[in-house]
């Protein structure tokens, strides 16, 4: 790792920095929502992750409205389909 370093600094960091941006959202989804999966059978717990994985990003998408003052606009769906 520090001779990867040592030959390209700058794309050593960026690589770095994509890790460091998915270890902290690990780490925030395993604290908003348990980090124990409780299904037993594979399926169950793809699921169960793919779940928690949703129920972050809206979160996210629900802070980032509040935060910016956005408001979401209603689409009438009779007349979309």
């Amino acid at each position: 790792m520090i001779l990867e370093y040592g030959k390209d600094s700058e794309k050593w960091l960026k690589k770095y920095h994509l890790r460091s941006n998915v270890e902290s959202t690990i780490s925030s989804i395993k604290r908003k929502f348990s980090r124990f999966v409780r299904s037993k059978v594979e399926s169950g717990q793809v699921n169960e992750i793919l779940f928690k994985v949703v129920c972050y990003n809206l979160t996210v998408l629900i802070m980032a409205m509040m935060e910016y003052n956005v408001l979401l606009l209603r689409i009438n769906v009779e007349h979309v389909l």
